[in-house]
C-alpha cells in the first residue's frame, strides 16, 4: 500500500537539463511545492538531504545564540538559500543577514549575507569543507564558519583577498572581533 495518490509522480529534475547542466536560479525559484530542497551547482540541481536531528540542534542553538547576541542591524536565519550566481545556489545551515530582510524570500544575495555557517555531517564533509567555502568566497561573503560535530569544534574564517583565512577556532569559546564582538561559548550551541 502506498501513501501517494494513484498516478502521482514525485518531482525530480529533468534528466536532459541535468545532463546539459542548463538549470538557472529562476528554475529553482519556480519549483513546485512538492519538490525537495535543492542547491544549484554549475547548472545542475543537487537534492539537499534533510539534516539529522543532531545537525539541526547545532544549527538551531547557534541561531538562538545569534538572535540573542547579534546587533539589531543583523538577522539570523536557517533553511534559506544564498544565490551565489545565475547557475549556483547554496543552502547554508545558518546565515546572518543585513537588515532590512524581506521575510517572504527564500533566497538572499551574497551582498546581504554577513556570515554563512555549515554544520558538517558525514554526508556533507567534502562540500562543507571544500566546495562551499570556495563558492561563498568567490561571491564575496565576508565570514564563513564551519562546525564539526565529532568532536565539537568551530572554525571561523574571514575573507581576505578573495579567499578564506582561518581567524579563530575553538572547542571551548569562539572569540572574534568581526562582524561584531563575539564570545561564543561552544557549550551554548552543543546539544
Amino acid at each position: 500500500m502506498t501513501a501517494e495518490p494513484a498516478g502521482h509522480v514525485m518531482w525530480s529534475p529533468d534528466p536532459v537539463r541535468q545532463k546539459m547542466a542548463s538549470f538557472f536560479l529562476e528554475d529553482v525559484l519556480n519549483l513546485p511545492d512538492d519538490a525537495p530542497r535543492v542547491e544549484l551547482r554549475d547548472g545542475v540541481m543537487i537534492v539537499v538531504p534533510s539534516p539529522t536531528l543532531g545537525h539541526q540542534d547545532f544549527a538551531n542553538l547557534l541561531w538562538m545564540w545569534l538572535r540573542k547576541n547579534a546587533p539589531e542591524s543583523l538577522q539570523p536565519g536557517t533553511a534559506v538559500g544564498i544565490a551565489v550566481g545565475l547557475q549556483d545556489s547554496f543552502e547554508p545551515d545558518v546565515v546572518l543577514l543585513r537588515r532590512p530582510v524581506d521575510g517572504s524570500h527564500h533566497f538572499f544575495l551574497p551582498s546581504q549575507t554577513v556570515i554563512v555557517v555549515e554544520v558538517v555531517s558525514p554526508g556533507t564533509k567534502r562540500r562543507d569543507r571544500l566546495d562551499k567555502p570556495v563558492g561563498y568566497a568567490a561571491s564575496g561573503i565576508p565570514h564563513y564558519w564551519r562546525i564539526e560535530q565529532d568532536p565539537v569544534h568551530i572554525y571561523a574564517y574571514d575573507l581576505v583577498d578573495g579567499r578564506y583565512e582561518l581567524v579563530a577556532d575553538s572547542d571551548e569559546e569562539l572569540v572574534l572581533s568581526a562582524p561584531f564582538e563575539i564570545r561564543l561559548p561552544v557549550r551554548d550551541i552543543t546539544p
